[in-house]
């Protein structure tokens, strides 16, 4: 039997224990029984992001980003690109820095877009500014 690794679910936020082995077969939520791999990033607010950070084995990518950077917009297409391309290595999710100031000041997020990528809770790495779907799977793919 392979490791459990732990995932927060991002729909209900409960901790979920998959088999390694098992990350690929669309483990759902034991709570809410919504998939844990979407495909998809997902918005996340401030006590959400905790939670998930606290509570994931895995990397997490997420975008910091608003309403009105244009760069932002550009980027949210690529960025749920990525989702399908880099799941369910990681987990994608994106923080509304003007829903969420207290994170983007946490995290000192001074341009955006800016993506970071956490794991076990803390930061491994950092991007400021819109990227193509290449060149963003591919940094995540050499930073996990």
């Amino acid at each position: 039997m392979s490791n459990p690794v732990h995932i927060s679910c991002r729909s209900c936020l409960a901790t979920n224990r998959v088999p390694e082995a098992r990350l690929s077969a669309a483990p759902v939520c034991g709570r809410c029984r919504k998939p844990l791999f979407s495909g998809a990033a997902v918005e996340v607010d401030e006590s959400g992001f905790q939670r998930l950070i606290n509570n994931t084995d895995l990397p997490v990518v997420i975008d910091f980003w608003a309403e009105w950077c244009g760069p932002c917009k550009m980027m949210a297409p690529v960025f749920q690109q990525a989702a399908r391309e880099l799941e369910p290595d990681c987990l994608l999710v994106k923080v509304n820095t003007e829903q969420a100031p207290s994170l983007a000041n946490q995290f000192q997020i001074r341009s955006i877009p800016t993506l970071m990528i956490m794991h076990q809770g803390r930061e491994v790495s950092r991007q400021a500014g819109a990227m193509n779907l290449t060149s963003l799977v591919n940094w995540v793919r050499s930073v996990i």
